[in-house]
């Protein structure tokens, strides 16, 4: 009996071997991660309008100067592009869009035109989203539809001042705003405690002193049946915090409501240097602290463990001073202590022109290695307000895609920039020529726009997967033909990945063996193809000349 058991159990144990199978350890999820996220930037009103109902507001029929009135763009037309997958196609995995609040009602001649709010940064109310964009069950419902594809949002803060006075938009009262004099520029007092440009009352971010709601406002919320809720939430907030009633708080208190109430996922601040650097510090607080409170109210809608995010605009700020801005007379920290997670680099666009692609990538991996070290970089080629992109009548969009989508850390693309959207418009004057509509027509009938997309489809994808490309450790493998590796490690996610540029179209050869071991299997995301290294090397067939090799 004994030997009929121990023959039964060497059977069993044979017949349990022959039929074992191996099982595949899945690999961990990317994890997002601002630093190496790629963020789309657009004009709320510029970019697809996805209700015509909304398009004209508090009679703004002035005839305007060129590309200086709405034009019909809101929040349901992101939203429709949301769900028809092109951003997801796109790679994008962040949105930054241009203030949504209610803009001034009114127009002004700035020398260009009549001029209108369409760009969002004239606010007349930060309690309310202006018609133009929309509502707040738009918001609810973008947000709710980004990050069901794991894009996030981020909003534009607006702290130093309101839109300007028209017949229809008083002035603020003398204990909120100033109204002169003019920045000069010339040190830190005459770039803060002035008025931006001559039309743009200066918000008073200096005071400490309790001010009452302007009357104007007062007599709005009354009109709008909403009085009693705002005063109600204004000193919930003021008996939380303990802040003096003062102007800038509650301007943050108005902000952080779109945090708690859509949960939204970050903050670009807009003219950062103009205010003072600790006004930056308390917003920051303020924002966490809405953020925490939505992510504890609604468990079931947190994304994952990030911080909120802000990245501020320090106007002519450039990664090679590192973590401090230069007024002339005083050098600001605007990184530490802690207010802002990463600055928008204006410095990014001369650094493509001036340098190859591998001293343009060193030199970006080597500042957020060391200055900028838990910080991080907002890199840009075009933007709404600089008048000297990098390719303003796209001659060059595939070294853009290039140049911004595979440089450390975070690409900033413009609107159109995917689609050579052209920046440089007969018959504009000023900053319009870098805001007209999106090129839709262009991307469904012209080939070449097709092609361009394409590229910074394939580009955008891989970076999107990749956290390694923006925010890992690059390592140049070869000068020729131009290789390189990117590595970047978090808990127990594992990121390697190899780029060739500039090759030949056809048979290609790559030596990968500083990298990837022999019988690796991997695949190019570029031409979609599977190859394995062999003798230290991989070998595949494409028309393209670049390839993105990933593990498979």
């Amino acid at each position: 009996m004994r030997k009929l058991t121990l023959f039964t159990l060497i059977i069993m144990t044979i017949l349990s071997c022959k039929t074992q199978t191996t099982v595949e350890v899945e690999k961990p999820k990317a994890p997002f991660v601002w630093e190496g996220a790629n963020l789309y930037f657009l004009l709320t009103d510029r970019f697809n309008n996805g209700d015509t109902t909304n398009d004209v507001n508090f009679d703004r029929t002035k005839e305007t100067g060129k590309l200086r009135g709405f034009k019909g763009g809101d929040i349901k037309g992101i939203t429709q592009k949301v769900k028809e997958g092109y951003f997801t196609d796109l790679g994008i995995n962040a949105i930054w869009m241009t203030p949504v609040v209610e803009q001034i009602h009114g127009g002004t001649d700035e020398g260009t035109g009549v001029t209108y709010g369409f760009h969002g940064y004239w606010a007349k109310d930060w309690t309310k989203i202006d018609p133009n964009f929309g509502t707040k069950e738009d918001l609810h419902e973008l947000v709710k539809e980004a990050h069901a594809r794991g894009i996030r949002i981020v909003l534009d803060a607006v702290i130093n001042h309101t839109g300007p006075v028209t017949d229809k938009d008083p002035v603020w009262p003398e204990d909120w705003v100033r109204t002169d004099p003019q920045c000069n520029y010339e040190n830190y007092d005459n770039t803060i405690s002035c008025t931006l440009v001559a039309n743009l009352p200066d918000i008073k971010t200096e005071s400490n002193e309790n001010v009452d709601l302007p009357p104007h406002l007062v007599e709005k919320w009354k009109a709008e049946g909403r009085y009693e809720q705002e005063i109600k939430e204004l000193d919930a907030f003021f008996e939380r915090t303990g802040h003096p009633r003062a102007p800038r708080f509650y301007i943050m208190k108005w902000l952080t409501d779109y945090i708690t109430e859509f949960g939204v996922d970050g903050y670009r601040a807009d003219t950062v240097k103009h205010v003072e650097e600790y006004v930056w510090k308390e917003f920051k607080v303020e924002c966490d602290y809405a953020f925490s409170e939505y992510k504890k109210n609604n468990a079931d809608k947190v994304l994952d463990d990030n911080d909120f995010y802000l990245v501020g605009e320090v106007y002519n700020y450039g990664v090679s001073s590192g973590q401090e801005f230069n007024f002339g007379d005083r050098q600001v920290n605007y990184f530490n202590p802690p207010s802002f997670q990463s600055l928008i680099n204006f410095e990014f666009k001369y650094n493509a022109k001036d340098k190859n692609y591998e001293d343009l990538f060193t030199h970006y991996d080597n500042i957020l290695n060391d200055e900028l070290k838990g910080f991080g970089t907002l890199n840009y080629l075009s933007s709404h307000d600089d008048g000297n992109p990098f390719d303003a009548v796209r001659k060059k969009p595939f070294e853009t895609a290039n140049k911004l989508l595979l440089s450390p850390g975070t690409s900033q693309v413009y609107y159109g920039d995917e689609s050579s959207r052209s920046l440089a418009i007969p018959g504009t004057d000023g900053d319009a020529t870098l805001r007209s509509m999106m090129n839709w027509d262009s991307i469904a009938k012209r080939k070449r726009t097709k092609e361009v997309l394409s590229h910074w489809q394939n580009l955008g994808k891989f970076r999107a997967n990749h956290p390694a490309i923006g925010a890992g450790k690059h390592q140049m493998i070869s000068q020729k033909p131009y290789t390189f590796s990117r590595r970047y490690n978090l808990g127990n996610f594992k990121d390697l990945v190899v780029v060739a540029m500039d090759l030949e179209v056809g048979k290609k050869t790559l030596n990968v063996s500083k990298v990837f071991e022999d019988g690796t299997s991997l695949y190019d995301a570029y031409s979609n193809q599977e190859v394995t290294v062999k003798n230290g090397k991989v070998e595949l067939e494409s028309e393209f000349n670049i390839i993105l090799l990933e593990e498979k």
